[in-house]
C-alpha cells in the first residue's frame, strides 16, 4: 500500500552547490533559462512584480490582476534527454541565490498513480498536494516551493481518450484541483510538469499552464556550444569543434544527438578511453562519436 512518504523522491533544499552546477551544465538552453527564470520568479514571489509597477508606474497597474491570477503551472515538453527534468529540479537555485532565499523542491513519485483501486489515485493525489500546501503555510512567504511532477503524461493523460479509466480521469481531476487550490492560496508554490508526450496531456491543464516550454534536440550552434564547454581546455579548435557538430547532427538518420548523449555517453566515453595514459583529443572523441549514435527520439520506439 501507498503511504504518504511514498508519494515523493527525496527533497531538494535550495541554493545547493550540486544544483547549481548541474544547472550550469545545461549549456545551449539559455532561450529557455531567461524566459523561465521571469515566469518562476513572478509565481514564486509574486511582491516582485508590484514593485517593479511601483518604480516603473508609481502604482500598482490594474493589469498585475490578470497576470498574478494565472495558475502556478509551468509545462516542459520535449524528447528524452533534452534537459526537462534536470533544469525542473535545478532552475530555482538560481532565484534562490539572486534573492537570498530558501527554495524546497518536492518531487511527485510516479507511486501517486497506486495500484489501481477505485479511487486510489484521486486519494493520493490529492494528499499529496494536501502536503505540499501544508509545508508551505508553515514555511511562510521566506521558502517559497516547487512540486516537480515527471513523466506528467502518465498521471495527467487526456480525459478526452476514449480508452482513458474512470481511475484515471479522477486522477487528472484530482490534478486540477490541486493546482487551482494552490493558485487561491497564493503561497509561493510552482508545478513544474515535465513529458515527452505533450499531446497526450489533458487539454484542460494544458490551457491553465502560465508557460509552456518545447525542448528541441540541441541544433548546430547548441552543439558547439556544449563541445566547447565539456571539452574546454584540450585546445580543439574552431575546425574541429565544426566536424564534431557535423557528426553529432541529424546526418542520414533524420535526428542528432540529445544533450544527454553528448554529456552522459560521448563525454564519459571519451574520457574513460583516454584513461590512463592517453589525452583526449578531437580524434578520440569523434571515435566515441561513432561508437555511441543518438537516442532515437521517443515517438519512433518500439
Amino acid at each position: 500500500m501507498t503511504t504518504t512518504n511514498d508519494l515523493f523522491e527525496e527533497d531538494l533544499d535550495l541554493p545547493d552547490s550540486t544544483a547549481q552546477h548541474r544547472y550550469a551544465a545545461l549549456v545551449g538552453l539559455d532561450h529557455i533559462k531567461d524566459r523561465l527564470m521571469k515566469e518562476a520568479e513572478l509565481i514564486l514571489q509574486p511582491k516582485l512584480l508590484e514593485d517593479w509597477s511601483v518604480r516603473s508606474h508609481g502604482t500598482v497597474l490594474p493589469a498585475l490582476r490578470w497576470v498574478a491570477a494565472r495558475p502556478p503551472l509551468i509545462i516542459f515538453a520535449g524528447d528524452v534527454g533534452t534537459g526537462k527534468t534536470t533544469l525542473a529540479e535545478t532552475f530555482a537555485d538560481a532565484i534562490a541565490r539572486r534573492h537570498g532565499i530558501d527554495v524546497r523542491v518536492k518531487r511527485l513519485s510516479l507511486r501517486a498513480r497506486g495500484s489501481g483501486a477505485v479511487g486510489e489515485m484521486t486519494r493520493l493525489i490529492g494528499t499529496a498536494f494536501d502536503v505540499v500546501l501544508r509545508e508551505a503555510r508553515a514555511a511562510g512567504p521566506r521558502q517559497p516551493f516547487v512540486l516537480v511532477i515527471d513523466e506528467a503524461d502518465a498521471l495527467a493523460q487526456s480525459r478526452e481518450a476514449a480508452q482513458m479509466h474512470h481511475e484515471d480521469r479522477a486522477g487528472v481531476n484530482a490534478l486540477i484541483r490541486g493546482i487551482s487550490q494552490i493558485a487561491v492560496e497564493q503561497l509561493g508554490i510552482l508545478v513544474v510538469m515535465c513529458t515527452n508526450r505533450a499531446d497526450a496531456l489533458d487539454p484542460a491543464l494544458r490551457r491553465r499552464a502560465a508557460a509552456e516550454f518545447d525542448f528541441a534536440r540541441p541544433n548546430d550552434a547548441q552543439r558547439a556550444a556544449v563541445f566547447a564547454t565539456i571539452f574546454d581546455g584540450i585546445g580543439l579548435t574552431a575546425s574541429q569543434i565544426a566536424e564534431l557538430v557535423a557528426l553529432t547532427g541529424p546526418t542520414e538518420r533524420g535526428y542528432g544527438h540529445t544533450y544527454s548523449d553528448l554529456v552522459d555517453r560521448i563525454l564519459a566515453a571519451a574520457c574513460l578511453a583516454a584513461y590512463p595514459d592517453r589525452p583526449l583529443t578531437a580524434g578520440l572523441i569523434t571515435e566515441q562519436i561513432r561508437a555511441n549514435p543518438p537516442t532515437r527520439p521517443f515517438a519512433e520506439r518500439g
